[in-house]
């Protein structure tokens, strides 16, 4: 009787032992699988567009730099030239750390804006912004790739009739693409400035 229950004992220590082991290790396999899940990041940066000097850019460009991306349009009469000459301050204001960001400015407007009308207009804000167009099918992959909403509105007293609605946030990507944070509308260029030096200098 005695040596009955010691075995039905062990066997049942046995059993607690294999159902622990087994516990740690999904526990480590969900830990594993959270940890990546928080550091992956929402979305990576993918386009393949053409800049304002002619040339064909892709994300792949810029591999080792940080990229800030605003999306927008020459022809905007606020919103664009604010964050623009926000993101010329901030370039200007990172100093010798500026040579590992590279500011982008893309077009959700590919029938007005070709890279001519981008040369005449990204250089008036200086800092080393590269502006990028495509055609419509380009643009229309890139929206959905990264993902921003822009829509072409009506507007008798625009130029050309029309003019565009669009996400006017601005977006900063790590040294892989990935999305690291963004800043919406008004946030003054300082805050972004500090925001920035601190990410890139860690």
């Amino acid at each position: 009787m005695t040596l009955t229950f010691l075995r039905i004992t062990l066997w049942a220590s046995v059993g607690i032992a294999a159902l622990a082991l087994v516990w740690l290790l999904l526990w480590a396999d969900y830990r594993a699988d959270r940890a990546r899940t928080e550091t992956e990041p929402a979305f990576r940066a993918d386009f393949e567009l053409t800049d304002h000097r002619g040339m064909v850019r892709t994300q792949e460009d810029f591999a080792g730099q940080w990229m800030l991306v605003f999306f927008g349009f020459a022809n905007c009469p606020d919103i664009c030239p604010t964050t623009l000459s926000e993101v010329a301050a901030v370039m200007d204001g990172l100093g010798e750390n500026a040579e590992q960001v590279q500011p982008l400015f893309i077009s959700i407007d590919p029938e007005r804006d070709t890279p001519e009308k981008l040369a005449d207009y990204v250089p008036l804000f200086d800092a080393g912004i590269l502006g990028l167009t495509g055609t419509p099918d380009q643009i229309a992959r890139t929206a959905a790739n990264f993902p921003i909403f822009y829509k072409k509105i009506e507007e008798a007293s625009a130029p050309d009739g029309y003019t565009m609605s669009h996400t006017s946030h601005l977006f900063l990507f790590g040294l892989e693409a990935g999305l690291v944070t963004t800043w919406s509308y008004g946030t003054p260029a300082e805050e972004i400035l500090a925001d920035l030096r601190e990410r890139i200098t860690r």
